[in-house]
């Protein structure tokens, strides 16, 4: 990019990112993923794949470089679950269902309500996509045991998001059209989580947290 930068001032970090994903597949018992690393400097991961067996884990160097170890350990955590949970597919046979419903049963409501009726469904399936990932986070936490280590890993990845979410109402986050819930919720959840060892069953337990987590935020 033109920059001219001394030798003095090179920062070389090494860090064996196939040594944290193997050790993450481990415990959660799944095979090990594909790895690709994406020379970005935004700070994210994703996973997606219709099984394990065929799952692809995706990391920007921006991660790498902002995060320690024991954070990327957790980050990878929580997209291994997706992996192991098939939540991509899930999420492609709900979207799937909603537009073979909307085009084969129900298009003669939709010509006089089509606005209000894509409004609804699209924010429904979001909601619904929240659900899996608090279970996401929640199941890093349980498998691994650093529910602190992903919280301080989200909130150095979305600091200047948090803030907003922390100044203003968290509905519009709650009900608008992305997957995750408030970042600020789920930070505060990793940070309050105790007695991980009695969740029995984390998806049903994702799913109250985030009912209550919007109830709380509009009053009820």
């Amino acid at each position: 990019h033109g920059i001219n930068v001394k030798a003095e001032n090179l920062v070389i970090r090494s860090i064996n990112i196939y040594r944290i994903v193997k050790e993450v597949a481990n415990r959660f018992k799944m095979p090990i993923p594909k790895i690709r690393v994406a020379n970005i400097i935004v700070p994210n991961a994703a996973a997606t794949g219709p099984s394990p067996r065929f799952a692809l884990i995706l990391i920007t160097t921006g991660l790498l470089i902002q995060l320690d170890e024991e954070e990327i350990f957790a980050v990878i955590g929580h997209e291994i679950s997706h992996v192991k949970s098939r939540d991509p597919l899930a999420l492609f046979a709900l979207t799937s269902t909603e537009y073979l419903l909307r085009v084969y049963v129900l298009w003669p409501l939709i010509i006089f309500f089509g606005f209000i009726y894509l409004m609804f469904a699209l924010s429904l399936i979001y909601f619904i996509a929240k659900f899996f990932e608090a279970r996401a986070d929640l199941e890093s936490a349980i498998v691994l045991g650093k529910p602190d280590a992903l919280a301080n890993a989200l909130r150095k990845i979305g600091y200047r998001r948090i803030w907003a979410e922390r100044s203003s109402s968290r509905i519009g986050a709650w009900l608008g059209f992305d997957p995750h819930p408030p970042l600020s919720f789920r930070v505060e959840r990793l940070e309050n989580m105790t007695e991980l060892e009695r969740i029995k069953h984390p998806f049903i337990q994702s799913m109250k947290d985030c009912i209550t987590g919007f109830l709380k935020e509009i009053g009820m």
